[in-house]
């Protein structure tokens, strides 16, 4: 099993003069339940390098057994350290692509023509496509081999606009994810906010928040499986 982890390089929260990134715990979740299956994962970003870590995700009242044991991890810091440029990325050598959230993909993988077709080359190629909270928006403009939107008659879930809300960041934010999956045809679902829902519908997976991470990497795990 050889798995693609795809992280944002945008660290720029808005007009706010904070950062943003990936969280912490969206990344060390999922990578940590592929490698204790054995698989082979390659971590990957638009710019390459290292990736911009929400700061928030590093305060204590966001830390989890998954972002403790990557705190003490010193091969997987210098993974991460070096993640492989996307455009360099060759999606015939990998089995599966997974996506953590954060706010930072809402900018540039939601655009990126890279990512976007990746995804799109997963798809065709019967390939699982997972990601979780904010990295649902790297879904909106792929596109099927017909022409539709890849989400378009979907159930799909991600960051909701109440979870969006209780953050903060309804103004901040480019648009409302939960808004756009709907607009793009998907079937969005959620459950309460901060409670755990991880939705696969075929080959996408797609989880609604951080504590849907491991959710969305053991669906993974089963259809790679």
């Amino acid at each position: 099993m050889k798995v693609l982890f795809v992280l944002t390089s945008h660290d720029d929260l808005g007009e706010t003069g904070e950062k943003t990134g990936f969280w912490l715990e969206e990344f060390a979740a999922p990578y940590y339940v592929m490698k204790d299956a054995g698989a082979e994962v390659t971590l990957s970003s638009p710019a390459g390098g290292q990736p911009p870590k929400d700061p928030k995700s590093a305060m204590t009242d966001a830390q989890t057994d998954a972002t403790h044991r990557f705190n003490g991890d010193s091969t997987a810091q210098q993974e991460l350290a070096h993640t492989m440029k996307l455009s360099e990325v060759n999606a015939a050598d990998y089995d599966a692509i997974f996506y953590p959230g954060g706010h930072g993909p809402l900018w540039d993988l939601h655009n990126d023509e890279n990512s976007i077709k990746l995804i799109e080359q997963f798809a065709a190629a019967g390939k699982p496509v997972a990601s979780v909270c904010h990295a649902p928006a790297v879904l909106l403009k792929a596109k099927k081999a017909n022409g539709e939107a890849l989400v378009a008659g979907k159930r799909v879930t991600g960051f909701s606009n109440t979870e969006e809300d209780a953050v903060g960041l309804s103004n901040v934010v480019p648009y409302m994810l939960e808004d756009e999956l709907k607009a793009a045809g998907g079937h969005y679902e959620k459950v309460d906010d901060w409670q755990e829902l991880a939705i696969t519908d075929g080959l996408l997976i797609t989880g609604q928040n951080p504590g849907s991470s491991a959710a969305v990497a053991y669906n993974l795990l089963d259809l790679l499986k």
